[in-house]
């Protein structure tokens, strides 16, 4: 079985779905036989590469709303990250591009880390305000993440990956993905948001059962999960 997920390091729900995807898979009968690949999306393909804003400022200042407003839309996002076990400090978090950041998860790919490459990022953009732009600190981020020093430095200093991940934006263009995460599931079907950890491992054992077929058996989708915050939407 082959997961395909469009996401966004920049994206807060896209760090949950990350999770409860992990989750479902972890408790699937056939993990063993789950091939999960990272697609890059950029939420804000213009975003400059390093700045001193923090994701509060640039919610008010994107949306034309007070600071305290800001404040409160994403201190919701940090408590429904809490109850999964994730950090989110908004009030550290660096606003700024996450392209080069793509390029390490699909190097991480031929590693076979881009499952850690993606926590790494996630858990050091989100709780440690830590900049996806700076090559200092995505070599070091690389590095935890268990990739091999000197190929790091190669790729951040050249262009190595940016095909792949443009690819992946045009792709998602195609497919008609308007937010993230986006999973896809064997090319047959799609879930749109941060699904419930249930819903996921119901679509997982769906396509699992029609290509194994054993008997019937029938999904429950809950839009519940569905991406609703801004920060999850394309720029208008």
């Amino acid at each position: 079985m082959k997961i395909e997920v469009w996401s966004d390091i920049a994206c807060p729900w896209c760090y949950i779905g990350k999770h409860r995807l992990d989750t479902a898979i972890s408790s699937f009968a056939h993990a063993d036989e789950v091939e999960v690949v990272w697609r890059s999306y950029q939420l804000d393909p213009d975003a400059p590469r390093v700045t001193d804003k923090n994701l509060n400022q640039t919610l008010s200042e994107k949306h034309g709303i007070s600071l305290a407003q800001a404040v409160a839309m994403n201190d919701k996002m940090r408590r429904m990250g809490a109850k999964e076990g994730l950090i989110y400090r908004f009030d550290v978090a660096r606003y700024g591009s996450s392209f080069d950041a793509h390029r390490l998860i699909h190097f991480a790919r031929t590693h076979g880390l881009q499952s850690a490459m993606q926590n790494r990022l996630f858990a050091a953009y989100f709780g440690e305000g830590k900049a996806l732009g700076d090559h200092a600190t995505l070599l070091a981020l690389a590095l935890d993440a268990g990739l091999p020093e000197l190929e790091v430095r190669d790729v951040l200093a050249s262009d190595a990956f940016a095909d792949q991940v443009r690819a992946d934006a045009e792709e998602a263009r195609q497919l008609n993905v308007r937010g993230v995460p986006f999973v896809v599931i064997d090319r047959k079907y799609a879930l749109p948001g941060a699904q419930p950890v249930e819903v996921i491992g119901d679509a997982l054992r769906q396509a699992w059962s029609e290509t194994h077929p054993l008997g019937d058996f029938t999904a429950a989708a809950d839009a519940d999960g569905y991406c609703e915050a801004d920060a999850c939407k394309l720029p208008s």
